[in-house]
C-alpha cells in the first residue's frame, strides 16, 4: 500500500525539519525578492537585480569544492541551527540603511558559502530521518512545500515592500530564519555524524572527484544543473521584464513547481519516472519561447506556469541519484547536487543579466531556453534508464553499519 504525506507527520522528527525548511523558504524567498526591488530601484540595472537574487549561488562552487566534507562529519542539528542564525544575521544586515552596495552583495557571497554546506547537512539528516522507501515521498513534500511557501512568501513579499518597504521586508525575512533556527533546536535530537575523520578540503575535493567520476552519477548531475540553471536565469529577469507583475509571475512559477512535484512524487508509477524525465526537462524550458512575442501578464504568467511543472523532472532524477550514492556519503553527495544547482542558476542568471543589458529581457529568456532544450536533447543518450546503474538503497540497519563504506562504485543490479 502507498505511504501517503500524512503518513510522514507520523515519523519522529520530520515535522520540525520540515517546519524548519518552509520556514527557510519564506525567509529565502522574501529576502530574495525584496533585496531585487531595492537593487534594481537603486541602479535600473537588470544585471545587477539578477545577481541579487541569485548571486550567492555563485558561492556555491566554493563551498562545494572546500567545505562539504564537513556535510557528513558534524552533528547535523547544531550544524543547521548556526547556520540559520547566521543567515538571519546577514539578512538583518542587508536592511541597514545606508549600506553600500558592494557590502549587500559580500553579504550575498558569504550566505551562499553557508548555504552550500547547509544543503549538504539538511538532505544528508533527511536520510537518516526517513527510511530508504520514503526518501522520493519526502523530498516531493518538501518540494510541494517549497512551492506552496513560494507562492505565500512572493504574494506577502510584494505586500510587505509595498507597505512597509524592502528593508522591513528584510528583517522580517531574517525573523523566519531565527524561527527556523529555533525549531531544529527543540524538534530535532543530537546525532552521530555519518562518517569519521576530520573535514578538511582535501576530503572534500577527493570524494566529489570519485563521485564525479562515475559516468551514471555525473551524467545526472549534469541533468539536473544546467537545464534548471538556465530557465532559473530567464526567472532571474522577471523583475526587468515587468516589474508591476513580477510578483505574479514568480507566483505562477511556484504553482507550477507545486502541481510537478506533487504528481510526480505522490502519484506517479515507478515505471513512468524514467521515462517522463526528459519530456519533464523540455517542458521547463519550451514555454518561455513565448516571450519572444513580448506577452502580456497573463500570457506570460500562463507559460511560466505551465513551464515549472517541468521542474519536476529534478525530482524523479533526485531518486536516480540516490540509488548510486555510496554509503557514508549521502550529505556531500546531495550537498554537491544542491551546490552545482544553484551554482549553475547563479551562473546562468548572470548571463541572462549580461545578454538583457545589452538586447532586452525577452530576447535573453528566449535565448536561454532554447540553449535549455538544446542540453537536455544532448544529454539525454546518458539518462537512458539501460545505461544507469542503479543500485538499491542500503536499509536502515545497513545504514547504522559502522563497518567501512563499500566501494563507491557499486556493481550494478
Amino acid at each position: 500500500m502507498p505511504r501517503t504525506y500524512r503518513a510522514l507527520a507520523r515519523t519522529p522528527e520530520f515535522t520540525p525539519f520540515f517546519l524548519a525548511a518552509a520556514l527557510r523558504v519564506g525567509a529565502s524567498t522574501m529576502s530574495g525578492l525584496a533585496l531585487a526591488v531595492l537593487v534594481y530601484d537603486r541602479t535600473r540595472s537588470p544585471l545587477l537585480a539578477a545577481l541579487s537574487m541569485f548571486g550567492p549561488s555563485f558561492t556555491q562552487l566554493l563551498g562545494a569544492t572546500v567545505l562539504l566534507s564537513a556535510a557528513d562529519r558534524t552533528e547535523p542539528r547544531a550544524a543547521l541551527g548556526r547556520l540559520a542564525v547566521l543567515t538571519a544575521l546577514g539578512t538583518a544586515l542587508m536592511a541597514a540603511p545606508g549600506l553600500p552596495l558592494w557590502a549587500a552583495f559580500a553579504v550575498l557571497l558569504a550566505q551562499g558559502l553557508a548555504d552550500s554546506l547547509a544543503g549538504g547537512v539538511r538532505y544528508g539528516l533527511l536520510t537518516e530521518i526517513l527510511p530508504p522507501e520514503d526518501y522520493l515521498l519526502g523530498r516531493s513534500l518538501l518540494a510541494v512545500c517549497t512551492g506552496v511557501t513560494q507562492i505565500a512568501g512572493y504574494g506577502l513579499g510584494g505586500v510587505l515592500v509595498t507597505a512597509l518597504s524592502p528593508r522591513g521586508a528584510l528583517l522580517v525575512a531574517a525573523g523566519l530564519s531565527l524561527a527556523a533556527a529555533l525549531a531544529l533546536r527543540l524538534g530535532l535530537r543530537r546525532r552521530p555524524p555519518r562518517a569519521g575523520g576530520r573535514p578538511s578540503a582535501a576530503q572534500t575535493w577527493r570524494t566529489n572527484v570519485t563521485l564525479f567520476s562515475d559516468p551514471s552519477r555525473r551524467t545526472l548531475y549534469l541533468a539536473m544543473w544546467v537545464p534548471n540553471g538556465l530557465i532559473v536565469g530567464c526567472e532571474s529577469l522577471f523583475v526587468p521584464f515587468d516589474p508591476v507583475h513580477a510578483g505574479l509571475l514568480f507566483g505562477c512559477s511556484a504553482a507550477g513547481m507545486l502541481v510537478g512535484d506533487t504528481v510526480a512524487g505522490r502519484f506517479l508509477a515507478p515505471r513512468w519516472r524514467a521515462r517522463l524525465a526528459s519530456p519533464l526537462r523540455l517542458l521547463l524550458a519550451a514555454p518561455y519561447l513565448v516571450f519572444a512575442l513580448h506577452p502580456g501578464p497573463v500570457l506570460a504568467a500562463a507559460a511560466v506556469a505551465l513551464a515549472a511543472v517541468g521542474y519536476s523532472a529534478g525530482l524523479l532524477m533526485q531518486e536516480r541519484l540516490v540509488a548510486l550514492i555510496p554509503d557514508g556519503t549521502q550529505g556531500q553527495a546531495l550537498g554537491l547536487h544542491s551546490a552545482g544547482m544553484l551554482t549553475a542558476q547563479g551562473l546562468c542568471a548572470a548571463l541572462a543579466g549580461a545578454v538583457a543589458q545589452y538586447t532586452s529581457a525577452s530576447v535573453a529568456m528566449t535565448a536561454l531556453a532554447t540553449a535549455s532544450i538544446v542540453v537536455t536533447l544532448v544529454l539525454e543518450r546518458g539518462l537512458r534508464a539501460s545505461r544507469l546503474r542503479v543500485r538499491s538503497l542500503p536499509s536502515p540497519s545497513a545504514r547504522a553499519d559502522p563497518s567501512p563504506s563499500p566501494s563507491p562504485n557499486p556493481s550494478p543490479r
